[in-house]
């Protein structure tokens, strides 16, 4: 390289690790609107533009940490913010939660084995998942013998969770047939990158906890806006669950009739 465009690139070095620039960058991402921890990896987890690129940027800057590494970031902070505001992403918005497990499955899949126990988790998949995606929902990770999934509408979350407890009943493998149960609560999730955190999933996920075997629960929240034609509700009077609002009211729900 020539020294005309050597000098140039070496001062732009200078600059991108300059102590004041730094953090006059990381200045102005804090008074950005988004995610001004955005470039983690729980942030860029995901498939959408800003997260692709982050991921990228990422990978590009990690052992040059510096002054454009932050203005790159600020970019991409800032086109996610507008992004889920514009409803690309899902942001602060009402969404019903929904979690899902097998009752007792760990306790026979000492006993059944892997070989077993891997192929009741594929049907349980294959059962459960296009339920929750014919309904609206979008499956946002498997747990082992369980899943999270979001909905727009309570109403679809609690008619999914009862028709894949419903299916589920009916595989058998050998001589056990799984037990479904679920929890929907309709709260204000954060999203980062493609997950979801904050207290209401830790509810969603504390109310499907106390569900009995084939039990859908439901939190007072969602029950709130359930279509009492469709859907049949009773109070759960004994409910308690740690890291949960002492004043929160969970329903059994099932179809009607």
């Amino acid at each position: 390289m020539s020294d005309g465009k050597k000098r140039p690139l070496d001062l732009l070095q200078r600059l991108d690790g300059h102590p004041m620039l730094l953090k006059a960058a990381r200045g102005l991402r804090a008074r950005l609107p988004g995610d001004v921890k955005y470039g983690d990896p729980l942030s860029v987890a995901g498939d959408e533009a800003p997260q692709v690129l982050g991921r990228r940027l990422a990978q590009l800057t990690a052992k040059q940490p510096g002054a454009l590494r932050e203005l790159g970031f600020s970019a991409l902070q800032v086109w996610q913010s507008v992004s889920e505001a514009q409803g690309r992403g899902r942001g602060d918005r009402e969404l019903a939660i929904v979690f899902t497990d097998l009752v007792a499955f760990s306790s026979w899949a000492l006993d059944a084995g892997d070989d077993q126990s891997v192929e009741l988790l594929r049907r349980v998949g294959e059962t459960a998942e296009p339920i929750i995606e014919g309904a609206g929902g979008r499956v946002v990770k498997r747990l082992g013998d369980g899943l999270m999934a979001v909905f727009e509408e309570p109403h679809d979350a609690v008619r999914a969770a009862l028709e894949a407890a419903d299916a589920v009943e009916r595989i058998q493998v050998g001589s056990y047939r799984p037990r479904m149960r679920a929890g929907v609560h309709l709260g204000r999730p954060r999203k980062l990158g493609a997950d979801f955190f904050g207290v209401d999933v830790n509810v969603a996920a504390r109310v499907a906890a106390a569900a009995g075997a084939g039990e859908v629960l439901v939190s007072e929240a969602a029950r709130e806006r359930l279509d009492d034609e469709q859907v049949s509700v009773r109070r759960k009077w004994r409910f308690r669950a740690k890291g949960t609002p002492k004043d929160l009211r969970v329903y059994a729900a099932s179809s009607p009739g």
